[in-house]
């Protein structure tokens, strides 16, 4: 669909539909900037001490309770086999809405610090497609913010219930 706008000019002139566009939270992780849809963040917290679990899975930093809820903390550099990081004062968990096909469930991962808050046009996300490794699965695409490369995390692929066995 197109719309005409009238103008005082000889012609008027269609106007293309806006493309879609999003907001990610970015945020760094062993000098790699990642992002996540904006609307999956249910908050940013500072980092707080956890329990561990015994046996839990190797990624499973712990857990945390968030006003009542107990949400697993999952390191992102162990995920996404990085070396790893004592956590310092730039250390943040950032709690995510994460659906699978039961609901939904709340998942906090430790990252190394939050970057920004950015809008993407869906016509500038590349695909992900070939990116292999540790975590290919769970990368939606990729995009050039400030001249970076951003990798874009399907978070219900990396954190849902799909990918506990």
């Amino acid at each position: 669909m197109t719309t005409t706008i009238a103008t005082p000019a000889a012609s008027a002139r269609p106007l293309e539909p806006e493309s879609a566009s999003s907001q990610y939270l970015t945020f760094t992780c062993a000098d790699q900037e990642y992002g996540v849809d904006i609307l999956r963040v249910q908050e940013i917290r500072g980092w707080s001490r956890v329990t561990r679990l015994p046996e839990a899975q190797h990624d499973v930093m712990g857990v945390l309770d968030l006003r009542g809820t107990i949400i697993p903390v999952v390191s992102l550099r162990v995920r996404f086999c990085l070396d790893p990081k004592p956590v310092d004062a730039a250390t943040v968990v950032i709690v995510l809405r994460v659906t699978h096909e039961d609901g939904f469930e709340t998942v906090g991962i430790c990252v190394d610090g939050v970057s920004d808050v950015h809008s993407v046009n869906a016509n500038d996300i590349m695909a992900s497609t070939g990116v292999n490794g540790c975590a290919g699965e769970g990368v939606s695409g990729l995009v050039t913010l400030d001249g970076k490369t951003v990798i874009l995390l399907n978070i219900d692929c990396l954190f849902g219930r799909a990918r506990a066995n």
